[in-house]
């Protein structure tokens, strides 16, 4: 349910349901997944499923509005990574946009200086989401239970996702949903680091290496049809730094505690053109 200033998105058409049969853990050719040859060229349209079963589970299996019961009102990534991130904002985003703020929080990491008309949030909080400063209005929904939008059709320049994509089951369906909200011409942003709740992560992010979790949301995007080639944004730790890393820096790293997180973002837009 949408909270806040006046004005309700309507919802939209529902769409057809994916079958939930077993699928390789990367984009598959093989027959059972491909959709038909009539779906093959609708924009929107899921082309193939990117997760096997087993890449979609997670360790803790209860619901994840009960894990996101209480509010976390704490950064879950450090200075470096935000300012970064506010910086790619900053180049990417225009004055006057419509932004979706997709699996957000209390701080959305925008520009302070740049005016949107409109920043929607989503998150499976409302107390973290009514604390953010630069939503407008906001809605609670579990995209692992439910993954349709009650949002208009081509309404937003931009869709964001920070540091939450590792936690999606059924990617294929909200990417497909991105889209169809996304305007021609519409920005996605997917943002993420090394840092993780690793009980609710899905299989194949736990599983993953940097390399291979960066491919993940890739595939992601490749696996809907009409989004552009999707574009890498990588700043790791120590990169041009004027001195070598200390060898405590890199026993830290090997554990996943590295004194500044990796920075990845992975970009895509909706084709203007017809596809």
């Amino acid at each position: 349910m949408l909270c806040a200033p006046p004005q309700t998105p309507r919802p939209s058409p529902r769409r057809p349901q994916l079958s939930p049969a077993p699928a390789p853990p990367r984009c598959s050719s093989s027959n059972a997944a491909q959709p038909s040859s009539s779906q093959a060229t609708a924009a929107g349209s899921i082309r193939r499923l990117v997760l096997a079963p087993e890449g979609r589970a997670k360790l803790d299996p209860r619901p994840d509005r009960d894990f996101y019961a209480f509010p976390r009102l704490v950064t879950h990534v450090d200075d470096g990574f935000i300012a970064s991130l506010t910086d790619l904002y900053r180049e990417r985003l225009r004055p006057g946009w419509e932004v979706l703020d997709l699996m957000s929080s209390w701080v959305s990491h925008l520009p302070p200086e740049v005016a949107f008309r409109r920043v929607v949030g989503h998150g499976l909080n409302a107390q973290e989401l009514a604390r953010n400063p630069r939503l407008d209005t906001f809605f609670v929904k579990d995209l692992n239970t439910e993954q349709e939008l009650a949002l208009e059709t081509g309404s937003f320049d931009a869709v964001l996702c920070t540091v939450s994509v590792q936690y999606l089951q059924y990617p294929e369906k909200v990417f497909a949903e991105i889209f169809r909200v996304l305007k021609p011409g519409g920005v996605c942003i997917v943002s993420f680091s090394n840092r993780m709740f690793y009980e609710k992560a899905v299989g194949a992010w736990r599983e993953g290496t940097a390399y291979s979790r960066v491919q993940l949301v890739t595939q992601y995007f490749h696996c809907v049809e009409g989004f552009t080639q999707p574009e890498v944004v990588r700043k790791l730790p120590s990169a041009g730094g004027s001195s070598p890393a200390s060898p405590l820096d890199a026993v830290m790293r090997l554990f996943g505690m590295a004194g500044s997180d990796p920075f990845y973002a992975v970009i895509s837009y909706r084709n203007f053109k017809p596809m």
